[in-house]
């Protein structure tokens, strides 16, 4: 089932997404990598709020075009690297969506649950076409200290789809895909 959300994107809103869900994002998301991550999981000062956000695990290819950024590829990072600090800035910060590639881990699952959060799986691969659902850069931070891919943009999305591989009620795609893989191999195995 596709659903649209906008941001500000309340618990209400997330605690309607389920697992297998498509969803188009629209509105201010900000993107994290590792040391952004790591930046504010050691108490630094994060610059806007993120409370009832989403944070994009993207390096995202900007240019500077006239007085604007210009955003040419924005595809999403492996988040399993992020599990060390995203339970902790589920919590503290009030995230309600994190959206990347690849999975994240039983901590950030239960963060989740617990907290009314959900991690969506974009499209690895399609950083171009996923570039083409941003229609502006509203800010930058920390570009000076950890450069272009790291820092943490402020982007305006219309209509950004993904993926709800883990949902409120802590259910994961990525879980139920490893059970059923560690079943046939170990049935395989057998034979």
């Amino acid at each position: 089932m596709n659903k649209r959300i906008d941001y500000p994107f309340t618990e209400e809103k997330v605690r309607g997404l389920r697992v297998g869900d498509t969803v188009s994002l629209s509105g201010s998301v900000c993107t994290g990598r590792d040391r952004l991550h790591h930046f504010l999981a050691e108490g630094g000062k994060c610059p806007v709020s993120l409370r009832d956000g989403a944070m994009y695990h993207c390096g995202p290819v900007v240019m500077r075009e006239g007085d604007q950024w210009v955003v040419r590829a924005a595809g999403p990072t492996t988040s399993i690297r992020e599990e060390p600090y995203t339970p902790q800035l589920i919590e503290t910060l009030g995230l309600r969506v994190i959206v990347g590639k690849g999975g994240m881990g039983e901590a950030t699952r239960i963060a989740c649950r617990d907290h009314g959060c959900v991690y969506l799986q974009a499209v690895g691969g399609a950083a171009a076409l996923l570039a083409s659902c941003i229609e502006r850069v509203d800010g930058v931070h920390f570009l000076a200290e950890f450069g272009s891919t790291e820092a943490m943009w402020e982007l305006h999305l219309r209509d950004f789809v993904a993926v709800v591989t883990m949902d409120t009620r802590g259910r994961s795609l990525h879980r139920t895909i490893e059970r059923s893989t560690r079943k046939t191999l170990t049935q395989l195995l057998r034979e």
